[in-house]
């Protein structure tokens, strides 16, 4: 197993390089980009500046993991969205997305985006699984010219109405049938269920690809109640050699404690 941090957590620092230096001293093995920290819209990130986080990110010996929080920024984009020219531009968005990812070394992409996955009052959830399909489907030749697997993130009731159970979310993964569309699931994100993060992880093992590690409070791992001994060893069960990445949402703490907290945390249990 690896472990990575997303980029958000750093924002205020305004310095790609400087967080690259220091998630790398910190201990982690990879990074998680936010687009929308660089730029409002992917497509406006120079070459010049996805060139300079390879190159950084080479010195450090510190790998891009990939990109997350990917529709935050821009307008426009809706993944189920009745109309046909927002779902053509959300498509052509999502191919510039995956492009970024690859340019920068990245081979998981994010999906979670509650607010812009969120089925309309008159769209039913089988329109809004189809439309998702459909978006997705466009994105894929550009996935596999870059090397980039899009994770579809399994969110809460109370975040999204559009797959919000992993039963939902991998009925959306079998539909689409690509090796490079497959699972994310995130420690908040199930505390929901009706069936406890170990099983679940266990049950869906073989769609996984990408973990967010975050507690319930909304903090990093070891931040709150949430026990990560049973994750880990459902992970170790089904071979899991991927990235298990830290996000949080409250940042108050700062990033130095956050990372360097997070990380020790997690250590403990491989």
């Amino acid at each position: 197993m690896k472990f990575g941090i997303c980029s958000e957590i750093f924002k205020e620092w305004n310095d790609i390089e400087r967080t690259i230096d220091f998630v790398k001293e910190t201990g982690y093995d990879g990074l998680e980009i936010a687009p929308f920290t660089l730029a409002q819209y992917v497509y406006d990130i120079p070459a010049s500046t996805r060139a300079a986080i390879v190159r950084h990110a080479e010195r450090a010996a510190l790998e891009i993991l990939g990109i997350h929080w990917v529709f935050v920024g821009p307008e426009g984009v809706h993944l189920t969205h009745p109309d046909p020219d927002i779902r053509a531009f959300t498509a052509k968005y999502m191919i510039n997305l995956v492009r970024f990812c690859g340019d920068v070394g990245g081979k998981v992409l994010v999906f979670g985006s509650p607010r812009q996955r969120n089925v309309g009052r008159d769209v039913t959830y089988n329109q809004a699984f189809g439309y998702a399909r459909e978006v997705f489907e466009k994105a894929l030749p550009a996935c596999e010219q870059c090397g980039v697997t899009i994770c579809m993130e399994q969110l809460t009731h109370w975040e999204t109405n559009f797959c919000y159970t992993p039963e939902q979310t991998v009925e959306l993964i079998e539909a689409v049938n690509h090796p490079n569309f497959q699972l994310l699931l995130d420690t908040k994100a199930m505390s929901f269920l009706e069936e406890d993060r170990a099983t679940t992880i266990q049950k869906y093992g073989r769609y996984l690809r990408h973990y967010h590690a975050n507690d319930t409070n909304f903090h990093g791992p070891g931040w709150g109640d949430v026990d990560f001994g049973p994750i880990f060893d459902a992970l170790r069960a089904i071979n899991y050699d991927r990235y298990v990445s830290v996000e949080v949402f409250r940042f108050e703490a700062g990033p130095e404690a956050i990372a360097t907290r997070s990380l020790a945390y997690m250590k403990q249990f491989v």
